[in-house]
């Protein structure tokens, strides 16, 4: 029989391949919440027992994708390491929006020039590791092959987070105030912002090249995205209130601190505060990025910003175990550098 959809270069066969090599993956995310996975129209998500403590409960979503770091994973081969940076960034996006946010399910979108089921299937086999760290279910997807809107070999990877939280505790809280403290916490690399200008500054620089401090360039780069859900259920079960949370993505520290602050407020931060990690240092050094720029693209090492009240730093910084005060809250609309 001949396969004319497959000579258009869309092959259904690939489709199915890629879903039965990461069934198992996906199928080990679900609880007793999950009521319909892979295979269904729609998932189906139970809300039954979710509401238990919550005064006003309230979802919170996230879409976002992994940017042009796709480009660096398909260079390199690997590809499961990004299914874990769309996880955890959604997740850090939806933990700002108030205390004790709790992940319910995930969503995925994979579109490809022409499927290949393994580089799929890694993919979303990383999304599952990573939704199980943080107990949250793989809901479902789409696997979409469209040649002609994608170039030969190019693909994206796009998430969708749902969490539930309470209305009563969001972020930034009413109390939040000029000399509240920044604590940063680490990133654990780019994360998943600033990989165009990378790519541009190292194009001829061979991605297995080692650097002192780095160790195999293309590595350091596919670090996932860190989560921070851990460090802050620290904070949560110490009952120490948070008064704003910003996960430093795309912009900086200068677009996405701004961005939690009450009208009339900004803040301090001193740039000597924390220490800048060797691959930023690296990319400034080899592309002659000013300083600015870098504190606009790049998360500089400060993957999250937590707000607090001056008087709960030191003892929020013991129960971290990580982390710096790199700032405060001032009064004004101009952020200031010390």
């Amino acid at each position: 029989m001949t396969n004319l959809y497959a000579q258009a270069g869309v092959s259904i066969d690939a489709g199915q391949e890629a879903v039965n090599l990461m069934k198992e993956a996906v199928t080990s995310t679900h609880g007793a919440a999950v009521l319909a996975g892979v295979g269904a129209f729609g998932g189906l998500f139970s809300l039954k027992n979710q509401f238990s403590g919550l005064t006003e409960p309230t979802l919170v979503a996230s879409t976002d994708g992994v940017g042009t770091k796709i480009k660096l994973a398909a260079a390199l081969g690997r590809y499961d390491t990004i299914g874990h940076d769309i996880v955890n960034h959604c997740l850090n996006d939806i933990s700002c929006a108030g205390e004790g946010v709790r992940p319910l399910f995930f969503l995925d979108y994979v579109a490809s020039s022409k499927i290949d089921p393994r580089m799929v299937a890694q993919v979303v086999t990383g999304m599952a590791v990573a939704c199980r760290h943080i107990g949250c279910a793989l809901l479902g997807g789409e696997t979409a092959e469209m040649p002609g809107v994608y170039q030969a070999a190019e693909f994206d990877v796009v998430g969708t987070m749902v969490g539930l939280l309470d209305a009563t505790r969001l972020y930034p809280r009413p109390s939040l105030k000029v000399g509240d403290v920044l604590i940063g916490l680490p990133s654990s690399g780019p994360h998943t912002n600033g990989y165009s200008l990378i790519r541009t500054i190292f194009a001829q620089t061979d991605w297995n090249t080692e650097f002192a401090g780095i160790g195999r360039l293309g590595e350091a780069l596919l670090t996932p995205h860190r989560p921070y859900q851990t460090p802050l259920m620290r904070l949560q079960k110490e009952n120490i209130p948070i008064q704003a949370l910003a996960h430093i993505t795309g912009g900086g520290l200068v677009e996405n601190v701004p961005r939690v602050l009450h009208q009339g407020l900004t803040v301090r931060i001193k740039r000597a505060s924390w220490p800048i990690p060797p691959l930023f240092q690296l990319i400034q050094a080899q592309g002659g990025v000013s300083d600015m720029e870098m504190l606009r693209v790049f998360n500089m090492g400060v993957g999250l910003v937590i707000i607090v009240d001056s008087s709960l730093a030191q003892t929020a910084l013991t129960t971290l175990g990580e982390g710096w005060i790199i700032g405060e809250v001032i009064a004004g609309q101009e952020m200031a550098w010390a």
